[in-house]
């Protein structure tokens, strides 16, 4: 991991300035707040990889978080690469550690409780409505299509889970890695600093997580879940899911159940609920349109 305060071309790019690490510690790190640390690196492989680590060793404790300008190998599910040009996004992990009130069977709606909290941050901060494609992209619509603008992988590092989220801020047409992606940029965002867009997402997960946490981890009474379905494009659309061991499910998006799973209704009438898959959205019958 390379330090923040590295020299190099980190004002390569006058329109990408670096982060203002100073600024944002001074304006997240509070003795009676949950982050407990902020650290920014130049570059890293990944974010989450390197917060994981950083627990097992003892090096970091809960309210880490660890932000990168650059990523050579970050990781989004399904082993999927996530790489954008420096200083083009927000790259950053955190460390959280729920503790003995929320019961481990629970802890799946991290992912989700990310996704609520940085697409009601952005809505704010940077005027962009971000929908939430089950169970963790982060979609934006741009010239009129959804475009996948980020994501969000959770992973658990002993009795505490790493959550990292990637968000694509400044991207150009010309930049995306697929046709189908796309950025706060090219939504339309208000703006593309990056400080205040961190600080936003930051402070709507630790809201969000404590209301969580105060609930003991259920979803219904801290609102997650309805919070959750509000936001989610999925819902409501025909889908195919692609289920490990290569099976597939095609069915309507007509809940998320109060364990995260997104639950389809077939054509056979069963109610089918989903908990692990890529989820394809499909587009509406002819006789729909």
């Amino acid at each position: 991991m390379t330090p923040s305060d590295a020299s190099g071309n980190r004002w390569s790019d006058l329109d990408r300035p670096p982060l203002n690490t100073p600024a944002l510690r001074r304006g997240l790190l509070r003795p009676d707040g949950l982050w407990t640390s902020l650290d920014v690196a130049v570059r890293t492989g990944s974010t989450n990889s390197d917060l994981v680590a950083a627990a097992a060793s003892g090096a970091a404790k809960e309210g880490a978080v660890l932000v990168a300008e650059e990523q050579s190998a970050g990781r989004g599910r399904l082993d999927r690469t996530w790489s954008a040009p420096p200083r083009s996004g927000l790259f950053f992990s955190v460390l959280l550690t729920p503790g003995p009130g929320v019961p481990v069977e629970l802890w799946g709606w991290l992912p989700l409780l990310a996704g609520v909290a940085t697409a009601t941050a952005l809505s704010r901060a940077a005027g962009v409505d971000t929908a939430l494609k089950w169970p963790n992209d982060l979609l934006v619509t741009v010239d009129g299509a959804e475009r996948k603008a980020g994501g969000i992988l959770a992973e658990r590092a002993g009795d505490s889970v790493v959550v990292g989220i990637g968000l694509n801020v400044s991207l150009r047409a010309d930049e995306l890695p697929v046709p189908t992606a796309g950025s706060l940029a090219l939504a339309g965002a208000h703006t593309v600093d990056r400080d205040p867009l961190l600080r936003a997402v930051l402070r709507s997960l630790e809201e969000w997580y404590g209301e969580w946490r105060r609930a003991g981890g259920d979803p219904g009474a801290c609102r997650l879940q309805e919070a959750y379905a509000a936001g989610c494009a999925t819902l409501g659309r025909t889908v195919r899911a692609e289920l490990p061991g290569g099976r597939e499910l095609v069915g309507e998006a007509v809940a998320v159940d109060g364990d995260g799973r997104l639950v389809l209704a077939t054509g056979d009438g069963v109610r089918q609920p989903v908990g692990a898959g890529d989820i394809v959205h499909l587009r509406p019958a002819l006789s729909e349109e």
